[in-house]
């Protein structure tokens, strides 16, 4: 990779085995992503929990416990990444992350059959770990991508996530599917293996990220010795007010807030959604593994629509397709109607969010990469407070999902209309200052 001259001398000692192994983070963690948040554990929560309630019900309790997690990921985001980059200590808070949430996915395995709160007591403690560290990971992309190649480098960590992710939940899907030629006994047993499957696979392909990705160097020479808790916070705060005073970087996060409280409510309540409509869990597995195979090529295309169309204007097409999404699966009645919604998200999905974290990150100035990054993380995760709250509001109170579902299409529609309006350029410009 061709450095950049205007970049400081550390970065000109990037390499295609730094931009690898800080893409195989993506790898490790998608499976999270993929088993976890939207294929086996909300059906397997559905499961469990309607043993004891109607389904509309346990359909709300698994987004209000979606909204609780992330409420708490989005309060710790921004004051991990003040630490980060104050310490200079990014990769070491990033390893308690994987730690803590690899032992938490292992705890989901454990749980007994019919206690539920468990089941989302471990999901809500591996959630706030694995959205913490993408806090951190995220923010150390300008340590192996140059500026002009960070739109680039980031679509190719989102299609490595939908390749690593997917290939696990195939595996994952076959000994849920054939769990005797697997030697397991049933389907909650072959589930309860794919939950210590996805803590592994976590763990071990976080390892060349460790050994590869440097610190980046200015923080770590600029960084006091030990912040307290209190001037971090305080920092946090100073930061927050802040925010206003760069229009650009404001109203992109604020455009972002919005498109991403739909985003994220698909990939949360997609499952339990469709179990309430009447799909069989092969074809909801099923149609995911098909979201991981298309979305990877898919995610490589949006990084190289950046260059002709822009990045706004690419995310822009990607909100288009959602907008369809959405209409679309009002209308969920039968397995067809689910593969063909799933089709149509893996078309947009990973390049809207990879050109996202590209186009933010070229708004931060490199000091304060962690910190920024973590308002980005409270952006995407008060997102994810608010879609899933609502869509569980709605489903309890109609009394079924379907309504619920057109909750998202006004943060579609506004979060691609104010992102237009924002000024890349500009705001790259007053970053640099």
């Amino acid at each position: 990779m061709r450095p950049d001259p205007g970049n400081p001398p550390h970065q000109a000692g990037r390499s295609s085995a730094q931009v690898r192994a800080w893409c195989l983070y993506d790898w490790a963690n998608s499976a999270f992503a993929t088993t976890i948040t939207a294929a086996v554990l909300p059906p397997f929560f559905a499961a469990a929990a309607t043993r004891s309630m109607p389904a509309h019900l346990a359909t709300a309790r698994w987004g209000y416990a979606s909204a609780l997690a992330m409420l708490f990921a989005a309060v710790l985001g921004p004051v991990v990444g003040s630490a980060a980059d104050r310490l200079g200590r990014r990769k070491p808070l990033l390893l308690a992350c994987v730690l803590i949430g690899s032992l938490a996915t292992i705890a989901m395995a454990l749980v007994p059959g019919q206690e539920w709160r468990g089941l989302l007591a471990a999901f809500g403690v591996a959630f706030i770990a694995f959205a913490t560290g993408n806090v951190l990971y995220d923010s150390l992309l300008p340590a192996v991508a140059a500026p002009g190649e960070m739109h680039r480098v980031s679509a190719r960590g989102f299609a490595y996530g939908y390749f690593g992710g997917g290939l696990l939940l195939a595996i994952n899907l076959a000994w849920i599917l054939f769990p005797r030629r697997f030697g397991l006994a049933d389907a909650e047993a072959a589930s309860r293996l794919s939950f210590a499957s996805v803590a592994v696979w976590w763990l071990l392909f976080s390892i060349p990220l460790f050994r590869r990705v440097p610190e980046p160097r200015r923080e770590q020479e600029a960084a006091p010795a030990r912040p307290g808790a209190l001037a971090l916070l305080r920092g946090v705060v100073e930061t927050a007010r802040g925010l206003p005073r760069h229009p650009e970087r404001f109203r992109f996060l604020v455009a972002f807030w919005l498109y991403s409280d739909g985003i994220g409510t698909v990939i949360k309540m997609a499952t339990v959604y469709g179990t309430e409509a009447g799909i069989g869990r092969a074809d909801l597995i099923g149609a995911l593994l098909m979201v991981q195979i298309l979305a990877a090529p898919a995610s490589l295309a949006f990084g190289r629509l950046a260059r002709p169309l822009g990045p706004q204007r690419a995310v822009a097409l990607g909100l288009a397709g959602y907008v369809g999404v959405t209409v679309l699966g009002f209308f969920l009645s039968k397995p067809i109607h689910f593969w063909a919604l799933a089709a149509l998200v893996a078309m947009v999905q990973g390049g809207t969010q990879a050109l996202s974290r590209s186009m933010f990150a070229s708004l931060v100035p490199r000091r304060q990469m962690g910190e920024l990054f973590g308002f980005y993380s409270v952006s995407e995760k008060m997102a994810g407070v608010v879609g899933p709250l609502a869509f569980g509001l709605v489903a309890q109170w109609s009394g079924a999902g379907r309504f619920a579902v057109l909750t998202l299409l006004p943060f579609f529609v506004a979060g691609g209309w104010l992102l237009l309006t924002v000024d890349l350029e500009r705001g790259a410009r007053r970053a640099m200052e």
